[in-house]
């Protein structure tokens, strides 16, 4: 059963992916190149954090469209690498984002991401290692003030066992 959720969920993240690809194409055929580039948006994440025997780093740049004052959709790129005591975590992989603002303070979002883990355990001499890929379908809600949103998402089909986040809400 799990193999025919991951497959139906790849084709979906495939078709999602394609479309946008297509919508960016035509937005940018049928306006100036000039035009197209003063809606698109550049962003993200840098983190790093240091603490006893463990370090954690993450950079996750976005680009988004923004189609008119409500919608914006966009694609945006993960990686993070995490070190705590005998455990080494590699994350990396791609996000189809899309945005709307029914009021000019609110914005609902939600975010398709594959991320590829590999995780390495070392205990007692042992080595393990797990790699595989997770998706994430994550709904999101935030309050916007001009280019910047501050909330939370949640992840409709988090699994406990690899996701690399303990919670459902980030």
């Amino acid at each position: 059963m799990k193999q025919i959720v991951y497959s139906a969920f790849k084709k979906i993240f495939l078709t999602l992916f394609l479309t946008l690809i297509s919508i960016f194409s035509n937005a940018q055929n049928k306006s100036s190149p000039n035009k197209f580039w003063d809606d698109v948006y550049f962003g993200g994440g840098i983190g790093l954090n240091f603490g006893n025997n463990s370090f954690n780093g993450s950079l996750s740049p976005n680009g988004i469209y923004q189609f008119n004052e409500q919608f914006a959709a966009g694609l945006g790129l993960s990686i993070n690498y995490s070190k705590f005591n005998n455990t080494k975590l590699f994350a990396y992989g791609g996000s189809i984002n899309t945005f709307y603002n029914p009021i000019k303070y609110i914005q609902l979002s939600g975010e398709l991401e594959q991320l590829r883990i590999n995780r390495e355990f070392n205990f007692d001499g042992t080595k393990i290692e797990d790699n595989y890929w997770v998706p994430a379908l994550y709904l999101g809600i935030g309050y916007t003030q001009n280019n910047y949103t501050i909330g939370f998402k949640y992840d409709v089909i988090h699994n406990k066992d690899k996701s690399i986040y303990d919670n459902t809400i980030i």
